[in-house]
């Protein structure tokens, strides 16, 4: 019996091939203004989340550790921050 040697070359395709030849993005200037929305409204969540720092760690404030910008307001801007995010990706562009 023979054995036949198959000379099949794997082909792997770069980002930078897989694109358009005339360099056209994947989303349109929209779809980035709104991803841009989307990060700033994320930290601004997590800014407000933040802080609290007491100046004698013996002392336990919790009306500073649990007020309502913390526990509410905040983490209501960082989902509403990742709606616009998927919003952004999902939605349908206008191709012309």
């Amino acid at each position: 019996m023979s054995q036949v040697k198959s000379n099949s070359k794997s082909t792997t395709v770069s980002k930078s091939q897989s694109s358009d030849k005339n360099g056209a993005l994947l989303f349109d200037k929209t779809s980035y203004m709104l991803m841009g929305v989307c990060v700033a409204l994320v930290a601004i969540g997590f800014l407000l989340m933040s802080g609290g720092k007491t100046p004698n760690p013996a002392e336990f404030h919790p009306e500073t550790l649990y007020s309502t910008t913390r526990v509410t307001i905040a983490p209501m801007i960082i989902l509403i921050g990742f709606g616009v995010g998927i919003f952004s990706i999902m939605r349908k562009t206008n191709e012309a």
